[in-house]
């Protein structure tokens, strides 16, 4: 199972050789890099400084599903590129949606958590469908996570993402304009490490039930636990 120093809060930063850790996210210049796609390796400082004034107009909306006064609230901490999550994705995600989700008895909040660039990338392409679509490209993404991750070349992988992005109905431009939204990504990924460290979020999937933090689990165990929330 994927883990992230909590401590010092990992971060996508762009390095030769893939993510590095970044303590305290205190300035915005390296996710230039990351945003681009691997197409910009480069930040000048007024970028950054034009960057870091656009941050304050970014808000980044939860994705959810299900009645918003269902009795039980789930929220799941996931990343795109973790196989564990692809797991749960197809098993109980896909269960707890027909029991409880469609039913209304859940509210089911997903928040992402990114490990490397790619993972980032993937959220991205997601978010830039917009609430009506991010569950749908979700699906895709998780669905076929082994080939649109399979490499590990930065380009191919995100060539693969445009893919999903223009199977979801988003032409070349919206999906370049979303991949290179520097004041985005910073946005996502400061908003990842506040939630996560203020959850205690060490692993993904984790689960809160009603605000009572679970590793993954069965989906007989999550059901058990969903039944005892919604008795009480």
């Amino acid at each position: 199972m994927k883990t992230f120093l909590a401590a010092t809060l990992m971060a996508v930063v762009l390095g030769l050789g893939g993510p590095v850790l970044w303590a305290g996210l205190g300035g915005g210049a390296a996710l230039a890099q990351e945003t681009s796609a691997g197409t910009d390796e480069a930040a000048t400082d007024e970028a950054t400084t034009d960057g870091a004034a656009a941050d304050e107009a970014v808000t980044i909306a939860e994705m959810a599903l299900g009645a918003a006064d269902a009795p039980v609230t789930i929220v799941e901490y996931a990343s795109f590129t973790c196989p564990h999550c692809a797991d749960f994705h197809a098993d109980q995600f896909q269960r707890l949606k027909a029991d409880y989700i469609d039913t209304g008895k859940v509210r089911f909040v997903y928040r992402e958590v990114y490990f490397d660039r790619f993972g980032l990338w993937a959220s991205m392409v997601a978010r830039c469908g917009g609430e009506m679509r991010f569950f749908g490209i979700s699906d895709m993404l998780y669905d076929q996570q082994k080939d649109w991750i399979a490499g590990g070349d930065p380009a191919a992988i995100a060539e693969n993402l445009r893919r999903i992005g223009r199977t979801a109905g988003m032409d070349d431009a919206t999906l370049d304009a979303c991949l290179k939204d520097e004041a985005q990504a910073k946005a996502l990924v400061e908003w990842f490490q506040t939630n996560a460290e203020a959850d205690g979020v060490e692993s993904t999937p984790t689960l809160f039930i009603d605000g009572i933090k679970h590793s993954n689990m069965a989906y007989d165990d999550l059901k058990e636990l969903i039944e005892t929330a919604l008795a009480d």
